[in-house]
């Protein structure tokens, strides 16, 4: 395995909630990505210093942060940004990129049509 992704949510007090990532990390693997390891930003665990940890503990050479928040606000501009930098630090022999948040990605735009839908249909 080469390539890990350390996909990333703020993290909640709420177990559903963070269930929830595990699920996003399951179906990720299910489409192709071998090694899939959740981590939080705060309020779960583990935190992004572990969830990085553990991916190069499995062998990836390359780790790309996998942010599951919508907006490039300041956890993602600063908070993942300065998380991506310590892991780079931390283990020099392997390359940390920190992926674009969801946003506008047209396939956000086409779920949210999707939720609209269902919500007119639910009358």
């Amino acid at each position: 395995m080469n390539t890990a992704l350390l996909l990333i949510a703020h993290g909640s007090r709420r177990s559903e909630a963070n269930a929830e990532l595990e699920t996003i990390a399951e179906l990720l693997r299910l489409r192709g990505h071998d090694f899939v390891q959740v981590a939080y930003l705060e309020l779960a665990q583990p935190e992004i210093a572990v969830g990085g940890a553990n991916c190069v503990a499995a062998g990836a050479g390359e780790v790309i942060l996998l942010p599951f928040f919508l907006s490039p606000g300041r956890h993602v501009a600063e908070d993942l940004s300065a998380a991506r930098e310590q892991l780079a630090e931390r283990f020099p022999t392997v390359k940390f990129a920190l992926a674009e948040p969801l946003g506008s990605h047209p396939l956000i735009i086409d779920a949210l049509v999707d939720r609209v839908r269902e919500a007119r249909s639910s009358k």
